[in-house]
């Protein structure tokens, strides 16, 4: 007997270290939890869509503030609006569940007297607060949706955002030059449009005795899967931004996913720290989806370096998301006791570069980096919650299932670094796939798990991102635009983002637009945009080649045109670097030609000798170009410019 028992414990034991070396290599709880998680999704959503109460995101808020009413829903360092709820910080302020829903229910409410209907979309063009949220929530309950509006955007662009997202209504937020670049496109929009000041709807809303009770469910049931959960923008790689709406059933998979193992946040009564803008789809996806799963949300107006330890530690945050740039900005902070004297364990974000991982993780005490890698569109989505240096600087982790599930999905392709085309074999006129372990552009074959619901009113847009007959006749695959390599052990690695879109400071920025503002000043008849690496920096820094009137060359006025840049783009699509060229840059067919220019950067050794490179040193008042030398290259490296 003796003999059999360990017999039995000896066979048991060998079992259980087998399967943990099996699920240590090979990657299976996870994958299973994912594979399985999004199939009970995809069956719960279909019961929903057949029952009474619809599949509306606003019917996890009615569950949330049924099951604890009293437990905090929202804490906001943002002083701008008053709250109702008692606090012991002014600069703070607290919303329970119950007073989140009668506060969304008052902004519906008021939404309806402003003859918003079901299936409407409501332009935000505000910063993070409280009543962001509450306002989403108030168009969910009656059938609608934002637009989210860029509030760094001005001229053309903001007037083409508007109008794609067929919005009557506008409700504003920000400081007064935000309002006033509002205020200046107004006249192009038609007198349809009507606009609200946040403060005063929000005053309104809170002492017009909007009803806060809930609105009537008939104005939700006839939501589909397919309806946008809200419009966000994407840059795209050229043109103006595109709208890219965000299925509601993508919403519906956020709420239910805390309850099957999706939701990156695993734990219950978790508290979620979100600064970064909501207009953006890591800021405001991640802060409503953690609404959806019932945890709470912490608000931050924006983004600050000096703000955010503080708030962290004030808000008793466990979670916070982030972009590459942000993490890199905390960690070039000078230390602090703030460092450790918080409750972070996780952060969830996407572009965290190696060389700010580790020190990050080290300084501040972070025990999962949870990097994931997706776009607007939602069509490649990859994550990796790390908690070791095995899947460290990676953008996702694919174990052995999955890596056998997507393997005819998720595809490299060789693409043609000229025309940005696919590559082709000449022979057969077959796609080249790549090995997984080189990389490529992946493509994503469609039909799929995941449906591109296109671009807002562009269907032309839309059709570009297909294309047809890559590997066999009749096949479809989706272009993501975004180039990247997988080990053997499946950890996805990031490697460029091709076509003309460049990413800086956490935004896309499209050089078709950027060269166009430049193109309509005076004296420029050519301006090639493109970004560049720089050394100690995150993205790709904007740069312009232009090619400048030999009449006015030299009485170019370099203070004027950056005024000219910043009055009608972004300030984070302002080209830093500028680069006067003798003659345009173009291809056999007349195209602009980046690819030496970016081979080149602004590195002084490598720039022809008869051109010459200009940058912004100083962003203060008085800011223009002025020359950039050898000198301001050594400072780059050594980490004395800021950018």
């Amino acid at each position: 007997m003796d003999n059999l028992l360990s017999t039995t414990v000896a066979t048991a034991s060998s079992t259980l270290l087998g399967y943990m070396y099996l699920n240590a290599r090979l990657n299976l709880r996870q994958d299973l939890r994912w594979i399985l998680g999004r199939r009970r999704i995809r069956s719960a959503f279909a019961r929903a869509e057949a029952s009474e109460a619809g599949i509306s995101p606003y019917n996890f808020i009615l569950s949330n503030a049924a099951s604890h009413p009293s437990a905090e829903a929202i804490w906001s360092s943002s002083s701008r609006s008053s709250s109702s709820s008692p606090t012991t910080n002014p600069a703070h302020e607290t919303y329970t569940w119950e007073q989140l829903l009668a506060r969304s229910n008052q902004w519906a409410a008021y939404f309806l007297s402003r003859q918003v209907r079901p299936g409407d979309l409501v332009a935000f063009f505000m910063l993070n607060s409280p009543d962001f949220v509450f306002a989403w929530i108030g168009l969910w309950a009656v059938g609608a949706a934002p637009a989210m509006i860029n509030y760094h955007l001005s001229g053309d662009a903001l007037v083409h955002c508007l109008r794609i997202s067929g919005a009557r209504l506008v409700l504003m937020d920000g400081d007064d030059k935000a309002l006033g670049r509002m205020e200046e496109v107004k006249g192009q929009l038609g007198p349809e449009v009507e606009y609200a000041k946040l403060g005063e709807a929000r005053e309104v809303v809170r002492a017009g005795g909007m009803a806060t009770e809930n609105p009537p469910a008939e104005l939700r049931r006839k939501v589909k899967g397919a309806d946008p959960m809200a419009l966000f923008y994407t840059s795209g790689t050229t043109g103006m931004p595109k709208g890219c709406p965000l299925p509601m059933v993508a919403a519906w998979a956020h709420g239910y996913g805390g309850a099957v193992g999706t939701n990156p946040v695993q734990e219950k009564g978790e508290r979620y720290y979100v600064c970064m803008p909501y207009y953006h789809g890591t800021g405001g996806i991640n802060a409503m989806a953690q609404l959806l799963a019932g945890n709470t949300l912490c608000i931050a107006p924006k983004f600050s370096v000096s703000n955010f330890w503080p708030d962290i530690v004030a808000s008793r945050a466990t979670w916070f998301v982030y972009v590459g740039e942000t993490l890199r900005y905390l960690l070039a902070a000078p230390p602090s006791p703030l460092d450790r004297r918080h409750s972070v364990h996780s952060i969830y974000g996407n572009g965290l570069r190696p060389d700010v991982w580790d020190r990050f993780k080290e300084r501040f005490g972070i025990t999962q980096i949870f990097e994931f890698f997706n776009s607007t569109e939602g069509m490649l989505s990859l994550d990796n919650p790390s908690k070791n240096d095995f899947t460290a600087h990676a953008v996702g982790h694919h174990g052995f299932l999955q890596r056998w599930k997507y393997h005819n999905y998720y595809i490299p392709v060789a693409v043609d670094t000229e025309t940005g085309e696919i590559a082709r074999d000449p022979k057969t006129g077959w796609a080249y796939r790549m090995p997984y372990e080189v990389g490529g552009e992946i493509l994503v074959r469609v039909p799929f798990e995941r449906t591109f619901p296109g671009y807002w009113k562009n269907p032309e847009a839309s059709e570009k991102k297909f294309v047809r007959d890559v590997f066999e006749k009749g096949d479809c695959f989706y272009r993501t635009g975004d180039a990247l390599r997988r080990d053997s052990e499946g950890r996805w690695f990031f490697l460029d983002r091709l076509g003309d879109t460049f990413r800086w400071k956490g935004e896309n920025v499209s050089t078709a637009e950027v060269s166009e503002v430049l193109g309509k000043y005076p004296g420029i008849l050519d301006a090639n945009v493109y970004g560049v690496a720089l050394p100690g920096h995150d993205g790709k820094a904007g740069t312009a080649a232009i090619y400048i009137d030999p009449a006015l060359k030299d009485t170019f006025d370099h203070q004027d045109f950056l005024r000219h840049a910043r009055t009608h783009l972004p300030r984070y699509a302002v080209p830093l670097f500028l680069r006067h060229v003798e003659a345009p840059s173009s291809t056999h067919n007349n195209k602009q030609n980046k690819l030496p220019l970016k081979q080149e950067g602004v590195h002084p050794d490598k720039v022809a000798p008869t051109d010459k490179v200009f940058w912004i040193e100083k962003h203060g008042k008085g800011a223009t170009y002025i020359p950039f030398t050898k000198e301001d290259w050594q400072d780059l490296h050594v980490g004395k410019a800021k950018l």
